[in-house]
């Protein structure tokens, strides 16, 4: 079969690779119709994750059909049109029945084979997925397959944000960064009962495609955000902010938004060694940081409703549908953050 894999850093190949075969009692083999590209695809790229096996299928976000089910395999048999969380859970251990999905004990991650071992990922023409029946969720009929996509990533994880900065009724939300996870993120403060939500970035096509989604824009570089903000909440500062970037700067500034007892969720993944909030900071402000990879099965079902009610702004959201054969120059592209280049789903 085709797939993209990592050849090293910033290198990737288009190229034919070994068909996947079952393994165990419980696996499924499914033929991918759409996959994701993520900026999470980019941290290995860069080098900025070691450990990727050179030759390892990327991708993490894949959505198709199941041709192949192995004996153990009740729900998602042949024939049934699926979508998989980035991460593979088992849906009995304690972190599946507390709704940690993303902590599963037997848990791997798609598109991660280091030493050897682990799952290759999706961006290919077929994938095996483990715990088959507890990992996979039914795609809605009707529902657009590049739109259904995000529930196992991105949808999902703007909902986990929400929820952990403790969006409810009446709030005011800051969304740092305004990227896919940054624009989904502001559906979910809405859905949550965000009163008003403030989008920073300083990207001028990332502000405009915020405003579509609702929010008031505030660049960052050219503007102030605090203002903004300050305009809404009689100098108070924001409830709760949303982090969706991952870097020191992006924390920083959520703070700076927000007013005492406000709360900050991290969704961005963050490679720097500390924090750059001191425990100082945090107790004489009161605020509430919370951080961690997103359950993302545990979420799916409620990203997929939120999906089918907002399917038209969020197929707005996607700016390129590609052959997997144009995957290693979409990751070129993406990468070097091109005008444009906002989510991107490559079609097998």
């Amino acid at each position: 079969m085709k797939a993209i894999t990592f050849q090293g850093i910033e290198q990737l190949a288009y190229e034919d690779v070994r068909d996947p075969q079952l393994v165990a009692h419980t696996d499924v083999i499914v033929r991918v119709t759409a996959a994701g590209l993520c900026g999470s695809d980019l941290h290995p790229y860069f080098g900025r994750e070691e450990g990727l096996d050179v030759g390892t299928v990327m991708g993490h976000e894949p959505l198709g059909e199941v041709v192949e089910a192995g004996p153990g395999v009740r729900v998602h048999t042949a024939g049934a049109k699926v979508v998989a969380p980035f991460t593979t859970n088992c849906g009995s251990c304690f972190y599946c029945q507390s709704g940690l999905t993303a902590r599963c004990t037997s848990g791997q991650l798609l598109g991660w084979v280091e030493g050897g071992e682990g799952l290759h990922g999706g961006q290919a023409e077929y994938i095996r997925v483990p715990h088959a029946d507890a990992t996979l969720v039914a795609v809605p009929e009707g529902l657009d397959e590049a739109v259904a996509l995000l529930s196992g990533d991105i949808l999902s994880t703007a909902s986990f944000g929400a929820d952990i900065a403790r969006v409810s009724d009446g709030d005011v939300v800051v969304v740092i960064g305004c990227g896919p996870v940054g624009l989904l993120s502001i559906l979910t403060a809405f859905d949550r009962g965000a009163e008003v939500v403030v989008a920073v970035d300083r990207v001028p096509s990332r502000l405009d495609a915020a405003e579509v989604f609702g929010a008031i824009p505030a660049n960052f570089e050219t503007g102030q955000p605090r203002a903004v903000v300050d305009g809404y909440t009689d100098g108070r500062g924001a409830d709760a902010a949303i982090e969706a970037v991952g870097n020191e700067s992006a924390t920083r500034l959520a703070a700076d938004l927000l007013r005492h007892g406000g709360r900050i969720g991290a969704l961005g993944v963050h490679t720097e060694p500390h924090l750059v909030l001191s425990p100082g900071e945090l107790y004489d402000r009161n605020f509430s940081y919370a951080a961690g990879r997103c359950p993302a099965r545990h979420y799916m079902p409620g990203s997929l409703d939120l999906a089918a009610r907002e399917q038209d702004k969020i197929a707005g959201m996607i700016s390129h549908r590609l052959p997997l054969s144009e995957g290693v120059e979409a990751y070129q592209r993406f990468a070097a953050r091109e005008p444009g280049w906002n989510k991107v789903v490559l079609l097998p």
